[in-house]
């Protein structure tokens, strides 16, 4: 019996729903026994930059500081279309060139993009929880909102910047926001990368097959933080048929992403995300 595969995804609704179809025992797993464990999103980062977890949720802006360690699955995977987090401020307060902002972590993509549109503001990172409160009571003169919060915020609160619209003004019309997706060790065996992928494309498929009965689950359950239509609408958004596998539009997006961060200098070379996925033709070549 080969050793549990440790999985680490984030407790929000998007990753809680594209995970738990194979909690549930809705998925074959091949033997393949999971252990997972939840933590916010940019803990799952930096623990990724240890090489931590087999199996992890990151964000997609901090990939090419893993990628010689880790593998970019082609599955669960989160982008924007015309939305995405938000950078929002008190009604009352006008930014500075120089304000102070609330972010909800040095490696998520959010972060990367906000950081390069705005160079001079003065980033305090945070749990994404705690930005609304911090800009409501003063703490910073801004936060950039992700997850649920995007949703519903304090009416003395208004939107300064979607995020989505730095992205269209980097990248151009017609790409969707890379945000998020999963990443495989690669000290993994391959057969076995290529098992666990494919086993967690089948549960994101389910997932959106039997969304409403799987919704209902996590609510009964208190497994997600929002529920009825809210939480509906948010898997509308980031737990969609577009998050079962990686299309050639989201490929074009994240290669986009990549060669954005590359000549802002984050990293010293380009990549092509194609290069980064498991190698999907040594199944055929094992069945002859």
């Amino acid at each position: 019996m080969p050793n549990p595969i440790q999985l680490a995804h984030s407790p929000d609704a998007d990753d809680i729903f594209m995970y738990y179809a194979i909690k549930f025992g809705w998925v074959n797993t091949k033997g393949l026994k999971f252990e997972n464990t939840g933590l916010d999103i940019e803990t799952l980062n930096v623990e990724a930059l240890k090489g931590t977890y087999d199996v992890s949720a990151i964000s997609f802006g901090m990939y090419p500081l893993i990628k010689e360690e880790y593998a970019l699955l082609r599955t669960a995977v989160s982008f924007g279309e015309g939305y995405g987090p938000k950078l929002i401020r008190r009604k009352d307060k006008r930014l500075k060139r120089n304000f102070k902002v609330a972010l909800s972590g040095q490696y998520t993509t959010n972060a990367m993009l906000f950081r390069i549109y705005y160079p001079d503001a003065r980033p305090v990172y945070m749990d994404f929880l705690e930005i609304e409160e911090a800009v409501i009571n003063g703490k910073v003169d801004a936060g950039v909102l992700i997850h649920e919060s995007i949703l519903d915020f304090d009416e003395s609160l208004e939107v300064e910047k979607e995020i989505w619209d730095i992205w269209v003004e980097l990248a151009g019309e017609g790409l969707p926001l890379p945000l998020g997706g999963m990443a495989l060790r690669r000290s993994l065996p391959l057969n076995r990368a290529i098992d666990i992928e494919n086993i967690l494309i089948d549960g994101v498929k389910i997932a959106n097959e039997r969304k409403e009965e799987l919704c209902t689950k996590l609510e009964e359950d208190s497994l997600v933080r929002i529920s009825d239509k809210m939480l509906k609408k948010y898997l509308d958004m980031y737990a969609s048929d577009e998050s079962v596998q990686l299309s050639d539009l989201q490929l074009r997006a994240l290669d986009k992403l990549y060669q954005i961060g590359f000549e802002y200098n984050l990293w010293k070379c380009p990549i092509k995300t194609e290069d980064y996925l498991i190698p999907k033709e040594y199944s055929a070549l094992r069945a002859k």
